[in-house]
């Protein structure tokens, strides 16, 4: 064992982070925690982790279930194709693997979702593989460690962080080294303000020595992030508002939605724009009424400003006999009480409680 692999997991032993799919988990258990993972900081999926372990608390009840229940209980998690392909992964093991979890990195990476980090850090956690896992984190700290100084996300920098990993994993205990290396980058070897005074490694580390820690990882300049104003209706008839499930190939690929769209700089207003939107998606006109609230959200790669309306079908319009071929297939008329029970992204969670109480108001 090498001089910084001792001392890693000697920290690890004395400081590793107390987490519920670690130590007895079952591999079933790591799989759901490695894909609520994905881009979310731990303490956000403790919750979302325990509650989705007593729907589902084993890999066959998880593979029976419904489609939108599994959506339901990832709400507000995000990131809803990570929902998606853990369903389907659930349904693949069963299906072509006799319900058994594959305990190699290669058999992992057939899964829909799992790629090289997920299947390495499954595989090194669940089954003991020695293979290195890559995430944010270990990149982070395999930069310092070895003062690799090119720039994350370029090709030459990705091999020689994967290489140095591969290298220096602690073939005996891979899944406990793997993760050493991850509370590390999550509790010291920090983003901002890393902790050397508390790390285990500073005095190995290159980055330490030659005074580069704060600049350490380098990274490419970010591109400018777009920004869309996007108008939503929230049709009623009587009681009953009107929502849309999105295609499950699209961004929230599944969640329900009220109807609308991107504004074009070619609608001549948001009122025009919301017509036009409507007559698009569902092929039909509609009466805009007033405003109803301005909500904002940023997804990983643009932001959002959406402008909701109240609205009706313009007399004599049905959605059973729409105009041309709509873009939306599948709607629902549900009374706001019930809008509770649809898997909705953020922003129409929003309106959802905002129609909810709007009604709760109008029935007193």
């Amino acid at each position: 064992m090498g001089q910084f692999q001792k001392r890693l997991i000697d920290w690890y032993d004395k400081n590793a982070r107390v987490l519920p799919w670690r130590s007895s988990a079952s591999p079933y258990q790591v799989l759901v925690s490695e894909f609520m993972l994905q881009q979310t900081q731990v303490d956000t999926v403790l919750p979302y982790y325990e509650r989705f372990l007593e729907a589902f608390p084993n890999l066959e009840g998880l593979a029976a279930a419904d489609e939108q229940e599994v959506l339901k209980l990832w709400e507000g998690l995000g990131y809803y194709r990570r929902a998606l392909n853990l369903h389907r992964s659930a349904r693949k093991v069963v299906e072509c693997f006799d319900g058994k979890l594959p305990s190699n990195r290669d058999d992992l990476l057939k899964l829909p979702g799992v790629g090289p980090y997920t299947a390495a850090a499954i595989a090194s956690i669940a089954f003991g593989e020695a293979v290195a896992a890559v995430d944010g984190n270990i990149r982070r700290v395999y930069a310092r460690l070895f003062a690799v100084e090119g720039a994350l996300g370029e090709k030459d920098t990705e091999t020689k962080l994967q290489s140095l990993a591969a290298d220096s994993l602690l073939r005996e205990r891979p899944g406990d080294y793997n993760q050493a290396l991850m509370d590390l980058g999550a509790t010291v070897c920090l983003p901002r303000k890393p902790m050397c005074d508390s790390c285990p490694l500073f005095e190995v580390c290159l980055a330490f020595q030659k005074g580069l820690v704060a600049a350490l990882p380098r990274r490419k300049p970010k591109p400018k992030v777009p920004h869309l104003t996007i108008v939503a209706a929230v049709l009623q008839d009587g009681e009953k508002v009107l929502i849309a499930q999105r295609a499950k190939g699209d961004l929230l690929g599944g969640m329900w939605e009220f109807p609308g769209g991107k504004l074009e700089k070619s609608d001549a207003s948001m009122e025009a724009g919301l017509k036009r939107e409507i007559m698009e998606e569902l092929g039909v006109l509609i009466d805009v009424g007033e405003p109803f609230g301005v909500y904002k959200h940023a997804y990983t790669h643009y932001k959002i400003t959406l402008h909701a309306f109240l609205a009706r079908l313009k007399a004599g319009e049905s959605l059973d006999k729409p105009h041309g071929e709509p873009e939306t297939e599948v709607l629902a008329w549900v009374l706001p009480g019930d809008l509770i029970n649809y898997p909705m992204g953020k922003v129409d969670r929003l309106i959802a409680e905002k129609v909810i109480a709007h009604n709760s108001i109008n029935a007193q």
